[in-house]
C-alpha cells in the first residue's frame, strides 16, 4: 500500500518501461529516513531502500547501470547528535554529519563497492568541472561500482534550500547520457488532484510533457524531504528536454519497485522530448570548433567504421590553442576537411605530448590521466559516414 492507502497497482495499473541500459534512480528522505520514540527522527531505516537495492542488484545482474542519487544525509545527521531548532546552516552542520552514514547505510544493503560523488550544479555548469564528473562517473561505473551521488550541502547554499536533489537527478541523468531517470516517490504517482484530499483524483499514467496545468496540480514538500511532486515534475521537464524520459512511482510498494526490473512500471511516465543522441549529436557538429587534432590513416578507420573513441596512439599532432572541453576537428591532413568532431579530453598541449603513445603512458607523460582517449566516442560524431541529420 501506499503512503496514502490507496494501492498503487490499482490506481497505476502496469506499463512498459521504456529500453534502457543506464538509468538515474532518485530517492528521497521520505523514504530512507526512520523515527525513534515519541516520533523522533531515528536515523535511517532500510524499509523501503532494501527493496530497491534489490531492484539495482538485478539491474546489475542483467548488465544494466545505474546511478543513484540518494538524500537522507540531513536526516542521518539529526539521528546522531542533539541539534534543536533547524535553520540552512544546521542542515548544512547536518548533512556533513550524515554524509558517511548514508554512504555505509547503502553500502550495506548493496553487494557492490559504493562510491560517494558529491556535486554543486556550478560543477555542472562550468565546462572543465562538467568533464571531470563525466569523466569520474564514467570510470565509477566502469569499475562495477554504485555511484551515490548528492548534492554538496555543506556548500550549496540555494541548492540545499531549495530541496534539489530531483532537479540534480536530472542533471546527472543528462550528464552521463542515462537512458532513464527513476523517481522513487511515497506515493502512486502523479494525480489529477491531492489525492489525500480529494477523492475524485485521478492517476496521470502518462505525460507527453509538462504542462504548466500539471505543475498547478502537484504538491508541496513533505515533512522531511525539501521538495515535492512539483520538483519532481520540474526534473522529468529537464529531463525531458535531454530526451531523457522519467518514471515515478512508489518506493514505499514493494510490489511496485519488485516488477520495474522486468519493465514494468506502475506509475507515471513523462516522455522525453526528441530523439537524446540525435540533438547531441547536432550540436556538435555545429558548434565552433576551437583547433584540430591530426591522426593517421588507422585511426581514421577506426572512427568512421568501429564507432570508437579517439585514443592518443593515433594522434599526430594538434594545432590551435584549444582547452580540454572545448569542440575540436579530427582530421587525417590538416588541409582536408574533418571526418569527426568532439570534445577534446585534454588541451592542446596535453595533446601533443602523448601523441603517438599508448593511453596506459598518459599519466607518466603528464602526471594525471582524466581517460584513455582523446576524445570519447560519447562526445564524437563522425562527419564522413553519416548523413545531414
Amino acid at each position: 500500500m501506499s503512503a496514502l492507502g490507496r494501492s498503487s497497482e490499482r490506481d497505476f495499473p502496469a506499463q512498459p518501461l521504456p529500453r534502457w541500459q543506464r538509468a538515474v534512480l532518485k530517492v528521497g528522505s521520505s523514504l530512507l529516513a526512520g523515527f525513534g520514540d515519541n516520533n523522533t527522527h531515528g536515523g535511517l531505516d532500510a524499509r523501503h531502500a532494501a527493496g530497491l537495492a534489490r531492484f539495482i542488484a538485478q539491474c546489475h545482474a542483467q548488465h544494466r547501470e545505474v546511478l543513484l542519487v540518494s538524500s537522507g544525509a540531513v536526516a542521518a545527521g539529526r539521528a546522531r547528535v542533539a541539534s534543536g531548532g533547524d535553520g540552512l546552516v544546521l542542515r548544512q552542520a547536518l548533512a556533513a554529519l550524515g554524509q558517511a552514514s548514508l554512504i555505509g547505510f547503502w553500502q550495506q544493503l548493496v553487494d557492490r563497492p559504493v562510491a560517494q560523488v558529491l556535486l554543486t550544479h556550478d560543477d555542472l555548469r562550468n565546462r572543465r568541472r562538467y568533464l571531470n564528473a563525466r569523466a569520474s562517473l564514467r570510470e565509477l561505473l566502469r569499475l562495477g561500482t554504485l555511484p551515490i551521488i548528492n548534492e554538496n550541502d555543506t556548500v550549496a547554499v540555494d541548492e540545499l534550500k531549495l530541496g534539489d536533489n530531483d532537479n540534480l537527478a536530472a542533471a546527472v541523468a543528462s550528464l552521463v547520457d542515462a537512458d532513464l531517470l527513476l523517481i522513487a516517490t511515497d506515493i502512486g504517482g502523479l494525480y489529477s488532484a491531492h489525492p489525500q484530499r480529494d477523492p475524485s483524483a485521478r492517476p496521470i499514467l502518462r505525460a507527453e510533457r509538462v504542462t504548466q496545468e500539471l505543475l498547478d496540480v502537484a504538491g508541496g514538500a513533505g515533512a522531511l524531504g525539501t521538495g515535492g511532486m512539483r520538483t519532481k515534475l520540474e526534473a522529468a521537464a529537464k529531463a525531458a528536454t535531454a530526451g531523457i524520459p522519467t518514471a515515478l512511482f512508489c518506493g514505499r510498494d514493494a510490489a511496485v519497485v519488485e516488477v520495474l526490473a522486468a519493465g514494468q512500471l506502475h506509475g507515471t511516465l513523462v516522455q522525453g522530448q526528441g530523439d537524446r543522441l540525435r540533438a547531441r549529436k547536432q550540436w556538435l557538429r555545429h558548434a565552433p570548433a576551437s583547433g584540430r587534432v591530426q591522426v593517421d590513416a588507422g585511426a581514421a578507420e577506426a572512427l568512421r567504421r568501429r564507432g570508437a573513441s579517439l585514443l592518443p596512439g593515433g594522434v599526430i599532432g594538434a594545432h590551435g590553442g584549444f582547452r580540454r572541453g572545448d569542440v575540436i576537428e579530427v582530421v587525417e591532413n590538416i588541409d582536408t576537411a574533418p571526418c569527426a568532431r568532439g570534445l577534446a579530453q585534454y588541451s592542446a598541449g596535453e595533446i601533443q605530448r602523448i601523441a603517438g603513445r599508448h593511453s596506459s603512458d598518459i599519466e607518466a607523460v603528464l602526471g594525471f590521466r582524466y581517460g584513455e582517449a582523446v576524445i570519447h566516442r560519447d562526445d564524437l560524431v563522425v562527419l564522413a559516414t553519416e548523413t545531414a541529420e
